[in-house]
């Protein structure tokens, strides 16, 4: 199971009713000048803002759709990053670490001065998509909020962001907010029929479970052994060993040293946490959330949560041992 590169992804599964509105918003000549789309990891944001930029460059639509068939020649072009009148932004790779940069540098972000103030190659729009802006550093984040304060005539940005509590207020309140939210199960059973159709029901009900609305971590989790990994996460809360050294290492041993199989662990971990923090904040905790958080107060679990987020940051930063830190991780859970 795998998805298109949002910007080659002919595909927006859920969030119709934020097409309709910026479709409405086209054919009434007010688009504000700078959007910032945003929500949870994996639910499309990234293929919503090209499904926008594709749309804003090819015309206006006729009814509430963005979409763009994949023969279009815009589709193509903005596939093929070859489009004269799209700029997009996001973390370089890093060539030496092997991995996407930690930020996105003040570097980048001039470049979009300079295409903004050009004229259009083909007389329209010119769009500029910034792809987590929430990584943008210091000095990127001061010249892009110069951008925002003066912005050209016919000149759209597309800031996309799942964690905008690290974004500059100055920046966030100069653009038009569009919220996109994790998808029904009704959606996902359409994405994970069409994307994984030999899965038997079970399976499939199980990974819609896992994904938490998600398209993009449904499909990293079918790639990633997602459900062997959710069956270890399940173990390890329901265990009345849990935490123990022996248990721990039990764990360790069958993630081995995989890195795709850490990185799903401890993300469907600090999930199955959250949901439970969260239910139970909420009052409606089942009895297998309810006997994994026990006695201890609701912040003390979240301080777990924060931690393990931070050792799987460092682990995966840093080349560490990774069943070191599972072992780690599990011993948090017995502390508390």
């Amino acid at each position: 199971m795998s998805l298109p590169e949002p910007r080659a992804n002919p595909e927006l599964f859920g969030h119709a009713a934020a097409e309709a509105m910026l479709a409405d918003a086209m054919r009434a000549g007010r688009l504000h000048h700078a959007w910032l789309i945003t929500g949870p990891e994996g639910i499309g944001k990234a293929t919503f803002a090209f499904r926008f930029a594709r749309r804003l460059l090819a015309g206006v639509p006729a009814g509430n759709s963005l979409a763009l068939a994949p023969d279009h020649p815009t589709f193509r072009r903005v596939a093929a990053s070859s489009h004269a009148d799209l700029l997009t932004v996001e973390r370089a790779w890093d060539e030496k670490r092997k991995r996407l940069r930690g930020e996105i540098i003040v570097e980048h972000v001039r470049a979009v001065s300079g295409f903004l103030h050009r004229t259009a190659a083909e007389g329209g729009w010119r769009v500029v998509v910034i792809d987590g802006c929430e990584n943008l550093n210091r000095n990127a984040s001061n010249a892009l909020l110069k951008m925002l304060e003066e912005p050209p005539p016919r000149a759209i940005l597309l800031l996309v962001a799942s964690a905008t509590g690290s974004l500059p207020p100055t920046i966030a309140s100069r653009c038009r907010r569009l919220m996109l939210a994790p998808l029904d199960d009704a959606a996902m059973q359409l994405v994970v029929r069409q994307l994984l159709p030999d899965i038997d029901d079970a399976a499939r009900a199980r990974l819609i479970a896992i994904a938490d609305g998600s398209p993009g971590r449904a499909a990293m989790l079918a790639q990633a052994g997602g459900l062997g990994a959710a069956d270890l996460v399940d173990k390890v809360l329901t265990a009345p060993d849990r935490g123990t050294v022996l248990h721990a290492h039990a764990i360790a041993d069958a993630l081995g040293r995989d890195d795709t199989a850490f990185a799903t662990f401890m993300t469907l971990l600090r999930a199955a946490i959250a949901a439970a923090v969260r239910d139970a904040a909420a009052g409606r905790a089942d009895p297998d959330q309810t006997r994994l958080l026990g006695t201890r107060p609701l912040d003390a679990w979240v301080e777990v949560w924060e931690t393990l987020g931070q050792l799987q940051d460092h682990t995966e930063g840093a080349y560490l041992d990774k069943r070191q830190a599972v072992v780690t991780g599990l011993a948090l859970l017995r502390a508390i």
